[in-house]
């Protein structure tokens, strides 16, 4: 059972792929989005929940997403449909590194897929060319709570996996960007998160024990919860930042 076919299953009740209750994602998107007619790119869209509410929030957006996931994608298609808005959302099944438009966007998001761009600063660098003059990125982004100790190390993290708060706003300051606004996400939304995903992936199993993936989805989530529970709960923490680009006097 692949990862992608993993986490498709375990989001299916949380469809926000990031720590972030349904309140948390509508401000930051009432915050982030541009008024009128304009253009949104979403990189790594995952299963399209934010361009569904971008869209249904401003009618006059034209979204769109990329991600190379799949099933995600095909989930994305159905979130998309079921919302009426086939015809107003645009998915693109590719590499969200790769990926090339003739567009420049009004606002980019990319919310918890640092991993796919090789960091943080290649996230930003990625978005950046997307930009139209004047534009904004929201970016979701993990860092340390607090300082990881042995317990968060055994679960497969290093140190320089992540800086803490402070440096990262630091970093991303020092890389010509301006934050708008900002949240960090509570220890409830981290734990209705990973109660989501473990629990969904669970059920899942459970309810179909004679499909050859059963076991497997189970033990899935057993090693993830023990990993969550044991390893980096309270310790790994999550921004999402509305950026702009710095103007040099």
């Amino acid at each position: 059972m692949d990862r992608q076919r993993i986490s498709a299953i375990a989001h299916a009740d949380h469809p926000i792929a990031a720590p972030l209750s349904d309140d948390s994602v509508h401000t930051l998107l009432d915050r982030a989005l541009p008024r009128g007619e304009a253009r949104l790119l979403d990189l790594g869209c995952g299963s399209g929940t934010w361009l569904v509410r971008a869209q249904t929030a401003r009618p006059g957006l034209r979204a769109e997403g990329v991600d190379n996931a799949g099933e995600t994608i095909a989930a994305a298609r159905r979130t998309i449909a079921e919302a009426g808005l086939g015809d107003r959302i645009v998915l693109h099944d590719q590499d969200a590194e790769g990926f090339t438009s003739p567009h420049r966007y009004d606002l980019v998001l990319s919310i918890g897929a640092t991993h796919a761009f090789g960091g943080l600063l290649p996230t930003l660098e990625a978005a950046r060319r997307h930009l139209a003059p004047g534009g904004s990125i929201l970016l979701g982004a993990c860092f340390w709570e607090r300082e990881p100790g042995r317990t968060t190390f055994d679960s497969g993290f290093t140190a320089d996996d992540y800086d803490d708060l402070a440096t990262t706003v630091d970093r991303i300051v020092a890389d010509g960007w301006t934050p708008l606004h900002g949240h960090v996400s509570t220890l409830q939304e981290w734990d209705a998160y990973e109660w989501s995903w473990t629990g969904t992936l669970s059920r899942w199993a459970l309810d179909h024990p004679e499909h050859p993936d059963s076991g497997e989805a189970l033990r899935a989530a057993a090693e993830h919860r023990e990993t969550w529970l044991h390893g980096y709960r309270g310790t790994l923490g999550f921004v999402t930042l509305l950026l702009r680009r710095t103007i040099q006097p």
